[in-house]
């Protein structure tokens, strides 16, 4: 053997001592360690991207204020599409002295025998103050149908008038911005098992959620009506396609500030939804429709 393959040779076994570790030749503790380390730092990583936008939106909350102007958030979609996660991030530097999350439950006797709109309309906000919504009066157009909650004509006589209701809100100066957040049947079937299994996300876990898997096509025939009926230029309707979690939280928030005059503070801020998770009203039927065409039912 010559010199020059002695120093190939010596050099490959120099190399083969101080191969990179790999998570076959790590601690199995170690690498759940590292790829616990990696996740939280990118949890941060994307917490921190949120920031400038969670700065303007108390930019957009004093404004509000001093114009008196009031606002309703509207946040809709399937269940384990988003919307809670986004509403905690939407307003987790807002001041509380000024903005309401609204969740209401099941109606009471009372509110059974009221004008349906009524018990929305009692947690509309005053002057300066934003009111967020975790589902909405679109419970009508959506959940109730499926599962047999209002009768038919209950849902058809919403469907008539939902519009005129809205356009007289806004019309009579309230910012309306109605976000639905669009997830795909895998990822929801995904978030659902974290839910079985997770013990701190176990309590998400309803009967009706058990049942979102079965009645897919159900979910998605009455949210082709919906936007179909309810999609109007005076309250149009923001698709936000939410497998991503961040994006879905990152674009709402853009999507909301862009719906206020405020002086925006800081130049540097992107203020530009990104197209593949912002989606018009419009755009998304043109969507199911050629969905429909092409494959004889909606998808999503």
């Amino acid at each position: 053997m010559n010199d020059e393959q002695n120093q190939a040779s010596s050099g490959e076994e120099k190399l083969s001592l101080v191969q990179p570790e790999t998570e076959e030749t790590l601690d199995p503790a170690e690498v759940a360690r590292k790829k616990a380390r990696s996740k939280a730092f990118r949890k941060y990583q994307q917490e921190e991207e949120l920031k400038p936008f969670q700065a303007e939106l108390i930019k957009m909350q004093r404004y509000l204020e001093d114009s008196k102007q009031r606002m309703i958030i509207l946040f809709e979609g399937r269940d384990a599409a988003g919307k809670g996660g986004t509403i905690r991030r939407v307003t987790r530097y807002m001041n509380e002295k000024h903005y309401r999350v609204v969740a209401l439950g099941k109606p009471t006797e009372n509110e059974k025998t009221e004008w349906f709109f009524q018990k929305y309309v009692r947690q509309f906000p005053r002057g300066g103050e934003v009111v967020l919504f975790d589902r909405s009066w679109y419970n009508r157009a959506m959940v109730e149908p499926v599962f047999g909650f209002c009768s038919e004509e209950e849902y058809k006589n919403f469907m008539r008038g939902v519009t005129g209701f809205e356009k007289d809100l806004i019309r009579q100066g309230t910012i309306l911005v109605k976000l639905y957040f669009s997830v795909t049947k895998e990822e929801q079937a995904r978030r659902f098992e974290r839910r079985k299994t997770d013990p701190l996300r176990q309590w998400k876990l309803s009967e009706v959620d058990v049942q979102a898997q079965e009645r897919w096509d159900e979910f998605t025939n009455v949210k082709y009506q919906m936007l179909k009926k309810t999609h109007t230029t005076h309250a149009p309707w923001k698709i936000i396609r939410s497998n991503d979690k961040h994006q879905a939280r990152l674009n709402a928030m853009k999507v909301i500030l862009n719906s206020v005059p405020y002086d925006r503070g800081d130049a540097e801020v992107d203020f530009v939804p990104d197209p593949d998770v912002v989606v018009s009203g419009s755009r998304e039927l043109e969507t199911m429709e050629a969905q429909r065409l092409r494959m004889g039912k909606f998808q999503g």
